[in-house]
């Protein structure tokens, strides 16, 4: 596949550079950014065919970047570092990249691989913008939350809780999975859920939205939107 867009997130202006005239070349559209917040907004903005991310980046790393773009887009990721590792291959393909790719690489390997990754994804992703209920909305973009049409600060925990929560309506979420969706293992207390929960419950002020199934975890129910405060 050729003619597609891609989106490059890398602080280094050479590396970004080089990366964009080896894909040109091999036909493609390129946008680039240089830290993962413009990343972030680009990836709005153009709706890319597939993403080259760098990890070591300030502020808002590759691992950060990658967690806030599964939350809102199934767009195929490639992990682009000098953190050329297996520890590192396996937990970036763990928290949803698609492929990893070692600095430095040869121009013809970054785009066989580009091209690999994009025939199994057959398509462009889709990326959520909103998520609206009736009662809570969620504008990705912004990373904005509104209950009732009135703005919420959520910390950033509290964001990534209610976000893992509003994409499995329904679903009984273990504190296991809970766990590794917001703090990305499965391995920590289990009391910092139950600690979180009750936060962001009292955050959004209509606590029977997240109902507890004792012994299993929690889960999200849709509201009635005609419902009353």
């Amino acid at each position: 596949m050729s003619g597609g867009t891609i989106l490059v997130v890398d602080d280094s202006s050479t590396e970004r550079a080089a990366v964009e005239k080896r894909l040109q070349g091999a036909g493609y559209t390129v946008v680039t950014a240089a830290d993962g917040r413009e990343g972030l907004r680009r990836l709005y903005e153009t709706h890319p065919d597939l993403v080259l991310l760098d990890i070591v980046m300030p502020e808002l790393d590759g691992w950060r970047t990658l967690e806030l773009i599964r939350q809102v887009s199934d767009v195929p990721v490639i992990m682009v570092t000098g953190l050329d590792t297996e520890v590192e291959r396996i937990r970036g393909l763990r928290a949803g990249a698609d492929d990893y790719v070692g600095k430095p690489f040869s121009a013809g390997e970054l785009v066989a691989r580009v091209e690999a990754v994009l025939r199994r994804a057959g398509g462009q992703a889709d990326v959520r913008e909103v998520y609206d209920d009736g009662i809570v909305s969620i504008d990705y973009a912004a990373s904005e939350v509104r209950v009732r049409g009135e703005t919420v600060a959520l910390t950033p925990l509290e964001y990534r809780l209610l976000a893992a929560f509003v994409q499995h309506p329904g679903h009984v979420l273990s504190r296991g999975q809970l766990m590794e969706l917001v703090w990305g293992d499965n391995y920590g207390a289990g009391d910092q859920v139950k600690i979180y929960v009750g936060f962001l419950r009292r955050k959004l002020g209509v606590p029977e939205l997240i109902e507890t199934a004792r012994g299993f975890g929690y889960r999200y129910r849709r509201p009635n939107p005609t419902s009353k405060p």
